[in-house]
């Protein structure tokens, strides 16, 4: 597994519990997980690196459990109690120094260390969280939001109260309160600002250096909740998905949007901007991986999964595929070999047909019976 493993450039998790990498160059997938423990509680709902060299994958479960998988190895080589399902999913998982950060739904994020079973601090950041993201910039540095509990900053540091608290927005043209419900986020490169999308298919720019702690810049995009953001290279634009497989570039000098892009059947759970290429990656409830391009906004790559997938995690290398297809994408071979031998290793239930052609012999006389 560990030469499988080496050439996966792109990681995904899914609703089964199955880590999945899909190599680009040899248009392939493959499957890395325990088969004997495969079950719904597995369920893999977020992915970051565990080191700047991309060696280790973190990946947290449904259950609480955070796991490390060696991307050398091909193998799980460690896994830990992050977390109590009562308290909800994991909604974000990052890494900073040597230590890891987790939040869940119901708002607790916690600092671990490596060589402790205890967090080294916790803060809450209020209930109905739905993302945590941690400033690449300033690693100590996180941002939080979710349904009814606008964007926060939090300095781990100081941890007592956030330094960034977002405003609500201005009560509508019929004085009604106007509700906020934060889906995803992002730090903007070379600046303080924050992205967001919102479940009320709006797209927000807040810039705590500023007085001002409402949206200094609010966009909307079509007409059904956002659940995934990304934002490219360049910083002067974002990429958003949402609940109908609507994906789109939006620029963020002027709010407008810039092009959609278009392929995708279900909803979009997870967008990832490739760090150093124009390009993007997404995933969600229709099993397929798509690579898009930035530029022309041309369908690159297309695999099929089989899972529903969760979420999508590139690595820095660069994206190279063989041939494209006839609709412009690159089809990947896909390999279930794990999955395969869950099934392979059920017992055969055979069926008995004695009671069945008893049963129907016996209808087949009382026909014969009402015809005489």
């Amino acid at each position: 597994m560990g030469d499988q493993s080496r050439l996966c450039s792109v990681w995904l998790g899914s609703e089964t519990g199955i880590l999945k990498g899909v190599s680009v160059t040899h248009k392939q997938a493959f499957n890395f997980c325990n088969t004997r423990q495969l079950s719904r509680d597995q369920e893999i709902r977020v992915l970051c690196w565990g080191d700047p060299t991309e060696t280790e994958l973190l990946l947290g479960t449904v259950d609480g459990t955070v796991k490390t998988f060696s991307t050398e190895k091909g193998i799980f080589t460690e896994v830990r109690r992050c977390g109590d399902p009562e308290e909800g999913c994991f909604t974000g998982l990052e890494v900073r120094n040597s230590s890891v950060l987790t939040c869940v739904e119901s708002g607790k994020l916690r600092v671990w260390r490596e060589d402790s079973s205890e967090p080294v601090s916790e803060l809450d950041a209020g209930k109905n969280v739905c993302r945590m993201r941690q400033n690449p910039v300033h690693p100590n540095r996180v941002g939080t939001g979710g349904k009814e509990n606008g964007l926060k900053i939090w300095d781990l540091e100081r941890p007592e109260t956030p330094v960034f608290t977002a405003k609500n927005l201005r009560d509508d043209w019929l004085d009604l309160r106007r509700p906020h419900w934060v889906r995803d986020l992002a730090f903007i490169p070379d600046c303080d600002k924050v992205v967001t999308c919102t479940g009320h298919h709006q797209v927000h720019v807040f810039d705590p250096v500023s007085p001002q702690r409402r949206p200094v810049l609010e966009a909307e995009f079509g007409d059904y909740p956002l659940t995934a953001l990304s934002l490219p290279a360049s910083g002067d634009s974002v990429v958003v998905g949402n609940t109908q497989g609507q994906v789109a570039v939006l620029d963020l000098r002027k709010g407008l949007v810039r092009g959609c892009l278009k392929g995708l059947s279900g909803g979009v759970r997870a967008l990832q901007c490739h760090a150093s290429q124009p390009l993007v990656a997404s995933c969600g409830l229709d099993r397929f991986l798509r690579i898009h391009s930035l530029e022309d906004r041309r369908l690159q790559h297309k695999v099929y999964l089989k899972s529903r997938l969760n979420c999508v995690l590139l690595g820095s290398q660069e994206l190279r595929g063989g041939a494209e297809g006839e609709d412009g994408g690159a089809e990947g071979e896909v390999k279930e070999e794990e999955e395969d031998e869950v099934w392979d290793s059920m017992e055969r239930v055979e069926e008995d047909t004695t009671k069945r052609k008893s049963s129907s012999s016996e209808g087949e006389e009382k026909k014969k019976k009402k015809k005489d």
